[in-house]
């Protein structure tokens, strides 16, 4: 039997949302933390995603933490490279390192009256009075079942395992979908492939952004005076805020919208087929609003094509598309997203009395604020359901969770309570109420389905409100809304 290690509080996860969890923790003097981490280093998705052109769609100075700003940021909309190494700057100062276990991923957790149980794939174990789930949403890569892609003889891999080793110059490359990280991809792989061709099944709206490189007496300005750098953070926080505007309905906020879409992508786009084909279906804001100043422009190059349509099967090198269209293809590229409402359902994660998290949330997730889970005492989620974000920076819905759950300890140990739960009926009243306002949203009407949503079409993973609203709720959120749960006699 391997050695246990005994904590006070066990993360999952060493991305964003961890670290800011495990400071919070820290800064409100509980000892004994630990984080795991499937990987050999922090950063999470900032680790993972290495593909050309990866970065941030939003500005620097807001995706950053409150307690960490980061005055150097050398862009607006900061690099991939650039925020893995702000993250490690952070890890090394704050000496989270010393926390975390690398090389350990999750296989199962068990509440067994007292404390949290857990092991992972290696065969450590762990026991911990508090268990942290900070995987984040978009940690799982989701490859479509296309008949056939076995049979495809070149390199083939998904854009958060991007293989380095592959060279694409002079190569007929194949992406399949038009997502968030494709939009990003493919203006720089279209720059050295002999040629691109995007297979999209559903057009996104596609933003431009105001980007650049920050000027050296500006950076030199928000270090010397700190306050102009938390002017330009707040003033970028009220201006994406405002943008909720859109996913609301508000007729003036989605007609700007609309035309500054428009006219960007009319002003790259002169084909009328082509313009056609990148018309959205769809209102404005049912499906994530991406951003972009080069994707138009790179899909009128003479090495790009667009497929409007999806990947029907897969015969050798050729890939056939839903309209019968063929082409050949060296490389085969999959930009198509990520597992999200049913990626945490993969985990072995038991309750009070063995109840199963991955049978509970069968019929969709769940929980209180998007952080705790009724019947799952000391156990709580970061960026968990319903805190997704469609405007604005998730890192502030992660420090309002962080906040919310250290205060949570914090009155908990002043009371002598070992262990809490979400009451029922708060919980129920959580998810009814998201659910009623989530109806009439236009992630809901506005005519398309999208990865927010479940396989019976909830949506479980977006906050309907702004995130000042999320931050007010979660601010005011306390042991009242939690039961004690007791613990085993002689623990």
């Amino acid at each position: 039997m391997p050695d246990q290690t005994e904590c006070d509080i066990l993360i999952v996860g060493a991305g964003f949302s961890g670290l800011i969890m495990a400071l919070e923790a820290r800064r409100r003097g509980f000892g004994k933390i630990v984080i795991l981490e499937k990987a050999d280093d922090i950063g999470g998705t900032w680790r993972e995603n290495t593909y050309p052109g990866v970065a941030c769609d939003i500005p620097s100075h807001l995706y950053s933490m409150a307690r960490h700003p980061n005055p150097d940021w050398s862009s607006a909309y900061a690099g991939g490279a650039e925020i893995w190494a702000y993250l490690r700057r952070v890890a090394r100062d704050e000496g989270l390192y010393e926390l975390c276990h690398f090389e350990q991923t999750l296989k199962s957790a068990r509440w067994d009256g007292t404390r949290w149980q857990v092991e992972t794939e290696k065969g450590a174990e762990y026991s911990t009075r508090v268990l942290v789930s900070a995987l984040g949403p978009l940690h799982v890569p989701r490859i479509p079942k296309v008949a056939g892609a076995d049979s495809f003889p070149g390199p083939a891999f998904h854009s958060a395992g991007w293989d380095h080793g592959v060279d694409l110059a002079g190569k007929r490359v194949a992406v399949v979908g038009t997502g968030a990280s494709a939009i990003q991809f493919v203006p720089q792989i279209a720059r050295q492939a002999a040629h691109v061709t995007v297979f999209q099944r559903t057009a996104p709206y596609v933003m431009p952004r105001a980007d650049g490189p920050i000027a050296p007496w500006m950076r030199t300005l928000h270090q010397r005076f700190p306050l102009s750098r938390a002017l330009r953070r707040w003033l970028i926080y009220r201006m994406f805020e405002a943008r909720h505007a859109v996913f609301r309905g508000r007729p003036r906020a989605v007609h700007m919208a609309m035309e500054m879409w428009r006219k960007t992508m009319e002003k790259s786009i002169t084909d009328p087929a082509l313009r056609k084909a990148l018309t959205p279906p769809y209102r404005i804001g049912c499906k994530r609003i991406l951003s972009s100043n080069d994707w138009y422009p790179a899909l009128t190059r003479d090495n790009v094509t667009v497929i409007p349509s999806g990947v029907a099967k897969i015969e050798g090198d050729r890939l056939i598309a839903e309209d019968g269209t063929e082409t050949r293809a060296d490389v085969l590229i999959w930009g198509t997203g990520f597992h999200v409402t049913d990626a945490m359902r993969r985990m072995r994660i038991s309750g009070e009395g063995g109840k199963s998290l991955a049978r509970l949330w069968v019929r969709g997730m769940q929980a209180h604020l998007g952080t705790a889970l009724a019947g799952f005492p000391n156990l709580f989620f970061m960026l968990g359901p319903h805190t997704g974000l469609g405007h604005n920076s998730v890192v502030l819905m992660a420090e309002a969770q962080a906040e919310h759950i250290g205060r949570l300890l914090e009155g908990m140990r002043a009371k002598g309570i070992a262990a809490v739960a979400p009451r029922a009926e708060a919980q129920e009243a959580f998810e009814a109420e998201m659910d009623a306002r989530l109806a009439s949203s236009v992630w809901q009407t506005g005519g398309c389905t999208s990865w927010y949503q479940d396989h019976s079409g909830r949506n479980p993973t977006l906050w309907p409100g702004t995130a000042g609203e999320y931050r007010k709720r979660m601010a005011r959120a306390g042991l009242d809304q939690y039961r004690p749960v007791p613990v085993k006699e002689g623990d």
